[in-house]
């Protein structure tokens, strides 16, 4: 990942994860081992409107991917984005999204599957009449969950929150230090 402190890598050999950090100087070798996580468990954190929880990391998972549970309100949408560097999985737990890829809409319910892989312009919308929830599923997974980790607020309680204003300056540069553009509003 480059960025202004330097770059990092995590890397997976031999059932050993390797993360390195080239301004820190560190090399951090952690076995990868088999690893479960239960509904309540994983950081949750609010992010645009959205309660998001952590299930897995690029560091949990050897480099392989991360994924988040995601739980947003009617008319909840993303800005429309590019990704540089991954690709991102969606699998609709409850309720119904509208992904926009590349000016194309998909509507997608319950036990729907999507894929959208990174340099490709999209978005989603929640446009079903209740509160959806699907897995994000973003390989490797370095760049939506650190942004979002870094955008987002710990959730005080694991419920959507209530609506605020996001900071589209601090969310445009943090989009870009994970390689991710935002390119306007989702378009209708």
């Amino acid at each position: 990942m480059q960025g202004d402190e330097g770059w990092e890598a995590t890397i997976a050999i031999d059932q050993i994860t390797v993360s390195i950090n080239s301004s820190k100087g560190v090399a951090l070798l952690t076995p990868l081992i088999p690893r479960s996580v239960v509904e309540a468990e994983g950081p949750a954190f609010w992010f645009l409107d959205s309660l998001c929880v952590v299930k897995a990391t690029t560091e949990s998972t050897g480099g392989a991917f991360s994924m988040v549970h995601h739980t947003a309100p009617p008319g909840h949408a993303t800005p429309y984005h590019l990704h540089h560097v991954e690709d991102e999985a969606f699998y609709i737990l409850d309720g119904q999204f509208t992904f926009i890829c590349d000016g194309k809409k998909t509507v997608v319910g319950p036990g729907g599957y999507m894929f959208l892989p990174r340099g490709i312009p999209h978005g989603i919308r929640v446009s079903g009449s209740t509160p959806s929830t699907m897995l994000i599923l973003a390989t490797p997974g370095t760049g939506f969950v650190g942004m979002m980790q870094e955008m987002a607020e710990p959730a005080m309680e694991r419920v959507i929150p209530p609506h605020k204003a996001p900071d589209f300056e601090k969310l445009t540069k943090l989009c870009a230090k994970y390689q991710i553009d935002i390119l306007g509003p989702l378009p209708d």
